[in-house]
């Protein structure tokens, strides 16, 4: 069987877009259990809900649901258990550092297969207030009048 090769994206949180401001990106490898893998294969996980926190020097993916498999027996995960995160020293470092700060905290993004093996991608993010809810909602809404004027005004 021949390896693969590419990125495969399983989900994504574009909830986390909206609702945090996105300063720095990572991505981290996951330890997984192999029916938390066939799933993962099935397309079906959320990253809704998901955040990940250290401890003891390690990282770690939290409330991140990924559902049971259908053929899995008595080896069957919990939908919702705590997955380590793979990162390298100084990368764990810097995530601790930066979430020490008020008001930062690490999201999944997405999560994805590249050349085979299971990825998370991580940010270190701000909460937004709703005001810049609302105000990135009417930015995104004047680009879209603002492009759709344009086409029309190149169509005539």
């Amino acid at each position: 069987m021949p390896r693969e090769r590419g990125r495969k994206v399983v989900a994504t949180n574009r909830k986390a877009r909206h609702d945090y401001l996105i300063e720095d990106v990572f991505e981290a490898g996951l330890v997984l259990r192999g029916t938390e893998v066939k799933s993962l294969r099935a397309g079906r996980a959320s990253l809704v809900d998901g955040f990940a926190t250290a401890s003891d020097g390690e990282m770690w993916l939290e409330k991140v649901h990924i559902p049971e498999y259908t053929q899995g027996t008595w080896t069957n995960h919990e939908p919702r258990r705590r997955r380590k995160l793979l990162l390298h020293r100084m990368e764990i470092r810097r995530l601790t550092e930066s979430t020490r700060e008020r008001g930062m905290t690490i999201v999944p993004l997405s999560l994805y297969f590249q050349d085979g093996r299971a990825k998370v991608e991580l940010a270190v993010a701000r909460g937004k207030r709703d005001y810049d809810k609302r105000q990135s909602l009417r930015e995104r809404q004047d680009k879209r009048e603002a492009s759709r004027a344009m086409s029309l005004r190149a169509d005539r």
